[in-house]
């Protein structure tokens, strides 16, 4: 019997964990990053809770995303700076042999710079490739993509792995994102 008992507190305790997860989701995309920061500075226990769910989504894909970014950078010069921006466990910096600035919101690892996505310090053209796996939230994308912009030097390359749930129209998307200064090079 208690095998049982034990057995039904552990599904019930995975199914609040994917509703909690659900809720931070929806939270992260329907506010802003300014939004997100304040959310887990008053709840950091919120961050972990919801990359615990975000772990057990990912382990269900055929690919994680981040390893396709981490293939793509071992093919290119090590001598490259990289910006993660939302690099949650910092997998991206531990993969590759390139320089990685790691930001978030929280740092689940010493490596993470904690900021907002719209504001990271990180001088002008200072980087060569600016990387969003599954990161791209809030309703100000514009100036998070912007700081991306930023923060590239000339002729950088930007990398976004993103659900396509996450946009509407993937071409006003594009359409959106070449009126910032990017090029589509490969989708």
């Amino acid at each position: 019997r208690s095998g049982r008992s034990a057995a039904l507190r552990a599904r019930m305790e995975e199914r609040l964990l994917g509703a909690r997860f659900r809720y931070l989701n929806q939270q992260l995309y329907t506010g802003s990053s300014r939004d997100a920061a304040r959310l887990f500075r008053a709840d950091p226990a919120a961050f972990q809770l919801y990359h615990r769910g975000f772990e057990r989504q990912v382990q269900r894909w055929p690919e994680r995303p981040v390893q396709r970014i981490v293939r793509c950078l071992r093919r290119r010069p090590a001598s490259l700076v990289v910006a993660d921006f939302g690099c949650g466990d910092c997998t991206l910096a531990k993969s590759v042999r390139n320089k990685v600035h790691c930001f978030d919101l929280v740092p689940l690892t010493p490596q993470v710079t904690v900021c907002d996505m719209a504001e990271v310090p990180l001088e002008d053209e200072s980087v060569d490739v600016a990387v969003f796996c599954l990161a791209l939230m809030g309703t100000n994308l514009q100036e998070i993509l912007g700081e991306a912009n930023r923060v590239l030097k000339l002729g950088g390359t930007l990398m976004v792995a993103e659900v396509a749930s996450r946009f509407e129209d993937i071409r006003a998307f594009l359409k959106a994102m070449a009126q910032l200064g990017f090029r589509s090079v490969s989708k």
